[in-house]
């Protein structure tokens, strides 16, 4: 039986979408495509949610990668893109309900340390029972290591858990621990029914 709900936060509570800084900050077509290669596809970005690169480091090193024409855009992303982020419809009146209904409610994310900066002012930590973000315990999903640690120190039963991701392999990931996990396709209300939330 279900008594705890384990969110993701990219694309389920907040937005990711790194266009929206490349439209917001690139020029050109090529930038965009250099940009997004580099940085957002780049190493230095799990690096950076594996605790092992602050937010400076992973400018310097993909700047190495970019054409010098390109590095103030490059910085603007780098430093910038969480400035587009926004709340996931829905996202806040389905915690509001789950919490409603009983449910005990966990984020775990993969995450750099900027997530500290952002997050809390979308959704106050204190609004969950259990946060585990990667880059504090450098392991990132669909690592089986991240999803143990989160059952460990929040002491959780994993057939009492349904985790929600937007990617397919992190739902994998979860259910090899043993929780329920869901696809989130941007549907709360589905979840609902599935689960008899």
């Amino acid at each position: 039986m279900i008594q705890n709900i384990i969110f993701d936060m990219g694309n389920v509570l907040l937005e990711y979408n790194p266009q929206v800084s490349l439209d917001l900050f690139c020029r050109t077509e090529q930038e965009k495509d250099v940009i997004r290669r580099e940085l957002f596809l780049g190493p230095e970005w799990v690096q950076g949610d594996l605790g092992n690169m602050t937010c400076a480091q992973k400018y310097e090193s993909a700047r190495a990668r970019v054409p010098e024409h390109m590095h103030s855009p490059l910085e603007q992303c780098t430093f910038g893109w969480s400035f587009c982020i926004r709340p996931v419809p829905g996202a806040f009146s389905f915690l509001e309900y789950v919490k409603e209904k009983g449910f005990s409610v966990y984020l775990l994310s993969n995450a750099s340390d900027e997530f500290y900066d952002y997050f809390p002012g979308f959704f106050p930590l204190a609004s969950f029972d259990g946060v585990v973000i990667s880059s504090d315990v450098h392991m990132v999903k669909p690592d089986a290591g991240i999803y143990r640690h989160l059952l460990d120190v929040c002491r959780l039963k994993p057939e009492e858990c349904l985790f929600i991701d937007d990617m397919e392999e992190n739902v994998k990931g979860a259910k090899r621990t043993g929780m329920q996990g869901e696809v989130f396709l941007n549907d709360f209300e589905n979840i609902k029914i599935r689960y008899g939330l």
